[in-house]
């Protein structure tokens, strides 16, 4: 119970350097002289606070685990919640996603140690590659927009706010005690200083599996499907994206005719058709690849029943583009074994053309902010 929590920091401070206090009862439910009086005495003791009202902290490769949350693998994913359910949740879901994460902490009311203190650890962190930060409001605007800037200078922080409505912004209150302020605020605080902002939990994992594979692409993208309907959706999520439809080069689609059947289309988006096999999509990526006007490729398959969906990923890893490569394996249960070779070579698959195409414009997004600071 939280009345016990000061007493027992006032106990033990001599014996420890922090503590994570889980317990619920302090400033979320109106309970502030409580909240601190915890804060006062752990100040006394030199004692450094995570939450209180969190699920507390974890950190993968440290092997270290202070938390009830679930077990992850291993990975480049720093997640920093303030609630402690939705990080389980988070952690549970990214799991299924196949993210790996370096650290997990649930910071709860922020009496001390804030989301600020957390991304400036994790800019600096050698085993974080991302950050994921959930937040519904800050205490300090000052120092989380210096903690943001300074993370986001160094790896991609991607942010989902919650409390942008009146509604919600009431409801963070008594979540966390969390002030979630105007978030037109936030909104601008995020696009003036590199974070990426996301809309919904799906959109979290997608942009942290993006940044996974890597760091930033160009504009210009070359869709390579085949099935015209799903090229034909990714084309226009691209172009509603801001991202533009590579031109291809004269000699790319000379050397595409050369070998490709005359029912297949050579301008982009490249349609292999339906009985494209692990030579056509192959030869493709290579050539495709090797065009100066292209920054990135998105790759399409519809598997049909007669070509197991594990040689077209083989013919994607066999390819050795070195350009981002997005891969978009359509129809679930029939391109699991496919999706699975994919992940054992650390290329993530996005199940719905235009989530593909939100990947890209993350990292389209995360190139500019990277170009604007230079």
């Amino acid at each position: 119970p939280a009345r016990f929590v000061p007493p027992l920091i006032e106990e033990i401070g001599d014996k420890i350097k922090g503590a994570v206090v889980i317990s619920a009862g302090f400033s979320e439910i109106g309970n502030a002289e409580l909240e601190k009086e915890l804060l006062e005495k752990a100040k006394e003791k030199g004692v450094r606070i995570i939450g209180p009202n969190c699920a507390g902290i974890f950190g993968v490769h440290a092997n270290f685990f202070g938390s009830f949350e679930v077990r992850v693998n291993k990975g480049g994913l720093a997640l920093i919640s303030q609630s402690g359910a939705f990080g389980g949740a988070a952690l549970a879901m990214g799991n299924e996603e196949g993210i790996g994460f370096s650290a997990f902490v649930s910071y709860g009311n922020a009496a001390d140690l804030t989301e600020s203190d957390f991304l400036r650890y994790f800019a600096d962190d050698e085993n974080t590659k991302a950050i994921a930060l959930y937040i519904e409001g800050v205490r300090d605007g000052r120092e989380f927009v210096n903690a943001l800037r300074y993370a986001a200078q160094k790896k991609p922080v991607i942010i989902l706010k919650a409390g942008k409505s009146q509604s919600g912004a009431k409801a963070a209150q008594s979540h966390t005690g969390s002030l979630a302020g105007a978030y037109e605020i936030y909104k601008a605080a995020f696009r003036q200083f590199g974070a990426i902002e996301v809309e919904e939990m799906e959109e979290l994992f997608d942009a942290a599996k993006a940044f996974e594979m890597y760091g930033s692409a160009g504009r210009r993208v070359a869709v390579i499907t085949n099935s015209g309907g799903p090229g034909v959706l990714a084309t226009d999520k691209l172009e509603k994206l801001g991202l533009e439809i590579a031109r291809l080069g004269e000699d790319t689609a000379a050397r595409l005719e050369e070998f490709l059947p005359p029912q297949c289309s050579i301008k982009n988006p490249i349609d292999l058709i339906a009985d494209a096999d692990y030579e056509r999509y192959r030869k493709t990526i290579e050539i495709v690849c090797g065009d100066g006007n292209v920054d990135a490729l998105l790759v399409i398959c519809v598997p049909p029943i007669f070509l197991p969906s594990e040689e077209i990923a083989k013919a994607i890893l066999d390819a050795g583009c070195r350009k981002p490569v997005i891969v978009n394996f359509m129809a679930g249960e029939l391109v699991k074994e496919g999706v699975k070779l994919l992940a054992e070579h650390g290329i993530k698959n996005f199940p719905t053309p235009e989530r593909a195409a939100k990947a890209l414009m993350w990292l389209y997004q995360r190139g500019c902010d990277g170009e604007n600071k230079n």
